[in-house]
């Protein structure tokens, strides 16, 4: 194919499969779409062809955030193009899209996040071994989750050798494959330690990946949706139910408003840019708005 975009894929070793996933889906789809264009090699490609293409995108009734993700794809496929020789120039260089408002899905407040951790600590009394092993692990993943701000897939990633329990601290994979180490609160560090030394043992089984801390049911290395499931099990009063992510969010919100340098917050959620983390700046500033209009007597 001339447009090499199983190389492209391939090149992507650094990327979350998530990653990978979509840039391959949006590199084939752009690849397509210039073939029928009459853009069969790649050398043909100019700015102005790159530009047609994004109004195509929003012709098809996509988000702002998804084209500009596509956008983003489009300039990586570009750039191994370039790399690889199939192009000159690089014309995906100066290639912009409009990018959507960064948009937070509604985060728990510190005691809605305190009472679902709650909720989750009383479930732990079973009589059924594997029941209880189980509650074990669902706390120990909610404990993770909110009390290290880890995305969910590094979460289910871990390794024991990530887990410095004596010190309290994970050492995580993140995106890019950069490791970075997050500190492990005590509540965290206890239902890790518990989860690890009488819960692990009980669903583990011959063929369980030694390398993996969380085991789903079948003792296998427990994967996002599985974590989805274990949030799913704990919702918010209102029924509403949250996605694993949004404790990291609560994590990142629930540490600015205590008085945390926005700095650290970067450091601690692994973000690259400063102006990723500083969308839970606004977010802190809604609910501070929001006390005072329903406190102050002159709001």
């Amino acid at each position: 194919m001339p447009w090499d975009v199983d190389g492209y894929v391939a090149s992507l070793t650094a990327a979350s499969p998530h990653t990978r996933e979509a840039y391959e889906r949006d590199a084939r789809q752009f690849a397509d779409w210039a073939e029928r264009g009459g853009c069969v090699d790649p050398e043909d490609l100019d700015h102005a062809t790159l530009r047609r293409y994004l109004a195509y995108l929003g012709t098809q009734r996509l988000a702002k955030r998804t084209i500009a993700r596509k956008a983003a794809a489009l300039r990586s496929f570009l750039r191994y193009l370039k790399r690889r020789g199939f192009v000159v120039t690089d014309s995906g260089r100066s290639l912009r899209a409009p990018k959507g408002g960064a948009r937070l899905p509604r985060v728990p407040n510190m005691a809605e996040a305190t009472a679902l951790l709650d909720r989750a600590a009383e479930g732990m009394a079973h009589d059924d071994p594997v029941e209880h092993a189980m509650a074990l692990q669902d706390v120990a993943v909610l404990e993770v989750l909110y009390g290290t701000g880890v995305r969910v897939s590094e979460c289910c990633g871990l390794t024991p050798r990530d887990c410095d329990l004596k010190g309290g601290s994970l050492t995580v994979l993140g995106k890019g494959a950069k490791v970075r180490r997050v500190p492990l609160g005590n509540p965290a560090r206890d239902a890790l330690r518990e989860w690890l030394q009488d819960g692990r043992p009980v669903v583990a089984r011959p063929e369980s990946p030694a390398d993996a801390v969380f085991l789903n049911r079948r003792g296998l290395r427990l994967s996002p949706r599985d974590a989805r499931r274990i949030v799913d099990r704990f919702p918010m009063p209102d029924g509403h139910t949250l996605h694993p992510h949004v404790l990291r969010h609560a994590y990142a919100t629930h540490l600015l408003e205590g008085g945390a340098d926005l700095r650290a917050v970067q450091e601690l959620l692994g973000h690259a840019d400063l102006a990723t983390t500083q969308i839970y700046t606004h977010l802190t500033r809604e609910r501070l708005r929001a006390v005072y209009e329903a406190t102050h007597p002159r709001a």
